[in-house]
């Protein structure tokens, strides 16, 4: 009979593509984690990873058990849920992972209050544009911009009508005047985003029917958003972002909007987690929970 406990470093192995931090994952010591991926092998008749020195990876025998041994887990875990059933506490550790502007400054005192309905709840935060391995890093949840890459991956909506929209600082505007056409944006300084050394500098505009795609340039980027909107704030130039991200900054009034009339591009922003079987209740309850304060965003947005 292949024990759970073996399952688990299997597949926590497979995911981190090391022995040693599947290990510490599930604060077992090396040793141990070594002799159950052998008991593993021996009850299987298998070899399930090529080692060497440096490298471990899974052979084309581990492979095909890694699907089965992930169902095996991820259905377990959910007929577990299942008997739970609404008598499941609202506890434990929750790993997301957020944009930088965007949980820096929008989600961060929703999960002050999230974190006050549910104080058994703790929360581990990850802070980083970059997009997060699902599969390998600790994380349970990300929240993210746009529809995920990666058709396997589960994603639930947060804010599915948010879009981007043109703004700079009041002084930047008394300084350089307001484009009226996206043909205008050639005479300013426009603030560019940078992710894995590609510049997003073709910002796309829509009036009506039609779509108008200008490029655009400017004299700083940042593969950092939250860095992009302060500089900004700061009256250096205009910028192309989300309504989420600014809303707060337009109501203070550090930011105003242009191009109005025109609407910008979709820019979704959607939970995502790796299984369905994560879809736990405290998952449930911060989608409905930021969901909710994202819909109260969009109410204000200049296209509603």
């Amino acid at each position: 009979m292949l024990r759970l406990d073996d399952l688990a470093l299997f597949v926590n192995t497979a995911d981190h593509g090391s022995l040693s931090a599947a290990a510490r994952e599930l604060d077992v010591s090396p040793a141990v984690a070594s002799a159950a991926l052998k008991r593993l092998e021996r009850q299987l008749e298998a070899r399930l990873f090529v080692r060497s020195t440096r490298s471990l990876r899974l052979t084309p025998e581990g492979e095909q058990f890694l699907v089965h041994a992930r169902n095996a887990l991820d259905s377990l875990a959910e007929g577990q849920r299942q008997l739970l059933g609404g008598r499941e506490d609202i506890a434990g550790v929750l790993q997301l992972s957020a944009p930088s502007d965007f949980g820096r400054n929008v989600l961060l005192p929703w999960l002050d209050a999230f974190q006050q309905e549910h104080p058994r709840l703790a929360l581990r935060l990850h802070l980083s544009d970059r997009v997060a391995d699902l599969f390998r890093q600790s994380v349970d949840i990300a929240i993210r911009y746009g529809e995920p890459e990666d058709s396997s991956l589960v994603a639930l909506p947060l804010a599915p009508d948010n879009r981007r929209v043109l703004c700079a600082a009041p002084d930047y505007f008394a300084r350089r005047g307001r484009p009226d056409t996206p043909e205008d944006l050639a005479g300013h300084n426009c603030l560019l985003y940078q992710l894995g050394g590609r510049v997003h500098d073709r910002w796309s505009f829509s009036e009506g029917r039609r779509e108008q795609v200008v490029t655009v340039g400017g004299d700083r980027a940042s593969d950092d958003a939250d860095v992009v909107r302060r500089w900004a704030v700061a009256g250096q130039g205009l910028t192309y972002k989300s309504w989420l991200d600014v809303a707060g900054d337009v109501r203070a009034g550090r930011l105003q909007l242009a191009l109005s009339r025109y609407r910008g591009e979709a820019t979704p922003l959607n939970l995502i987690c790796a299984h369905r079987a994560q879809l736990s209740k405290p998952v449930r309850l911060l989608q409905a929970f930021v969901q909710a304060r994202c819909s109260a965003l969009l109410a204000a947005a200049p296209w509603s």
